[in-house]
Parts: structure tokens; sequence; C-alpha cells
């Protein structure tokens, strides 16, 4: 009888339905000297089990101390950001005031080029009337 309940607990060790109760109970009867030879084989395994769990991990792990950096990290992502920001607008309204003063110098040259156009045309009409005033006394000059 005893037998067939070891066999029984088997399959419900094979199908993970025991209880903590009926593992102790295979344990136990692995544990003895005699076990029928056609369960020999689960012998080591059961045995090892119970050695395995009397085993402790008894050497020291040295430890280094944690040190928080998250919170370094943030405050120095803070700073990064904030630098930017500050920076990044005086940039921005430093490229603003060139770009301003370099429209302001291109309309006052458009200005002075426009009055240095001016002057050139009404001094092409004077030599215009020159031309003309020229072309005349040669022709006086040349019926006498």
């Amino acid at each position: 009888m005893e037998l067939n309940n070891i066999e029984e607990l088997l399959e419900k060790y094979f199908d993970a339905t025991t209880t903590v109760a009926e593992e102790e109970t295979l344990r136990t009867y692995f544990s003895q000297e005699s076990v029928a030879t056609h369960l020999e084989q689960y012998r080591s395994m059961f045995t090892y089990f119970s050695t395995a769990k009397e085993e402790r991990f008894t050497k020291k792990l040295p430890l280094k101390p944690r040190y928080n950096y998250n919170k370094w990290i943030s405050v120095a992502a803070v700073a990064v950001i904030a630098f930017g920001l500050y920076f990044g607008n005086t940039y921005h309204e430093q490229k603003l005031a060139e770009q301003k003063e370099a429209e302001y110098a291109y309309n006052e040259t458009k200005k002075a080029l426009d009055l240095l156009a001016q002057n050139f045309s009404k001094g092409t009409q004077k030599v215009a009337y020159l031309n003309e005033f020229e072309a005349t006394k040669q022709k006086i000059y040349n019926h006498k």
C-alpha cells in the first residue's frame, strides 16, 4: 500500500500538485535505506534536495557604499537647461540685434547710392548740354 502511495505522490510531484507535507513524505521515503528498485532513480534527486535545503552561503560579500547619483544628475540637468535657456535667449536676441543693424546699414547704403545716382544723372544732363553747345560751336566756326 505504501509503494502505491509513493508512486501516486511521485505522479502528483511531477505534475506540480503536491503539498509541502506530501513532498516531505517523498523526501523521507527516499532518504531511507530500502527504496523500491524501480524508484531508485529518483533517490539522488530527493537526497540532493534534502542536502541543498540545508546549505547556507556564509561568505561575506564586500558591499560598496551606494551613492545616490540620481539626485545629482537631476540637479546637473536642471543647471544645463537653465544655462541653455539663459544663454540661448541671449544669443537669439543678439542675432536679432545684428540682423536689424545689418538691415539698417543696408538701407542707409541704398539711400546713399540712390543719391549718388541722382547726382550722376544731373551731371550727365549737363554734359549733354555741353556736347550740344560744342556741336553748335563747331558748326559756327566751320562756316566761316
